[in-house]
């Protein structure tokens, strides 16, 4: 099993849970919207449940989402990251792909850039990452919703990312891999992705399994529970590093059940 190595801790042998906190008004699960005066119970109640790394987002990349400037994502994360850094000591995410929002991130304390556009997006991300000493998580990400066979064009995407990452002087071992679920896939790819996701795993890198709450389980977004602790039972088994999720006691729980009977 792979390794990570997130602001002073190392993750290996287990499968993490990452707390989804988002500081938007219109992400697509309302139980997840957050603002500078509730952060702080929201993330107190995630750590107390399990969570290994906090993922604060200030940007919804929700399918049909309207997409904000760097100087919004910047206001929103503003107050709360400063909050969550005093208060906790558990690694924080920062869900962008703006460079200007990374360094202003990172100069306030985050410790790594998830970024749904895999470095590809701004120029000079990966430099900025490298330069403060920062992990990242590449995600997969298409301007097109993939046709024909999947795992060629998400490998080569993900390789090409790595490139750019070690490139720029990020170290190898502050690198996981995302393989976007949900995003330029169908639900059909999107299962395909997840039946098979350990086959994104190159080169030693660890994986970051995403699919809390989301279209691909059908339904309406509040009933999507039991599916999404499903998929993370399978990334458990699959051990895979980190699970991304909304609802993080019944992920955790889920997740040690796997580990005590492996």
């Amino acid at each position: 099993m792979s390794n990570m190595i997130i602001g002073n801790k190392k993750f290996e042998n287990y499968t993490y849970v990452m707390a989804i906190v988002n500081l938007t008004p219109d992400s697509f699960w309302q139980g997840s919207r957050n603002n500078e005066y509730t952060v702080l119970k929201t993330v107190e109640r995630a750590v107390k449940d399990g969570a290994a790394i906090i993922d604060l987002g200030a940007q919804s990349t929700r399918p049909g989402h309207t997409e904000v400037s760097a100087d919004e994502e910047i206001s929103r994360l503003e107050r709360p990251l400063r909050l969550v850094k005093e208060n906790f000591g558990v690694p924080v995410s920062v869900d962008t792909y703006y460079h200007k929002t990374a360094q202003f991130a990172l100069e306030a304390g985050a410790e790594l850039i998830n970024d749904v556009w895999g470095l590809t997006h701004d120029e000079g991300m990966a430099e900025l990452i490298a330069r403060h000493g920062a992990s990242v998580c590449i995600m997969h990400n298409a301007k097109e919703v993939l046709s024909g066979d999947i795992w060629q064009p998400i490998t080569d995407f993900l390789k090409g990312s790595v490139s750019l990452a070690l490139n720029a002087g990020i170290d190898k071992d502050k690198i996981c891999l995302d393989g976007g679920i949900g995003f330029a896939k169908t639900r059909e790819q999107n299962f395909e992705l997840l039946n098979g996701y350990e086959k994104l795993s190159f080169d030693g890198y660890p994986l970051l399994l995403g699919t809390s709450r989301k279209s691909m389980f059908g339904g309406n977004v509040e009933d999507r529970l039991p599916q999404t602790v499903e998929s993370t039972r399978l990334a458990a088994r699959k051990k895979v590093l980190f699970v991304r999720v909304h609802d993080v006691k019944e992920n955790a729980e889920a997740i040690e059940k796997i580990y005590e009977h492996s």
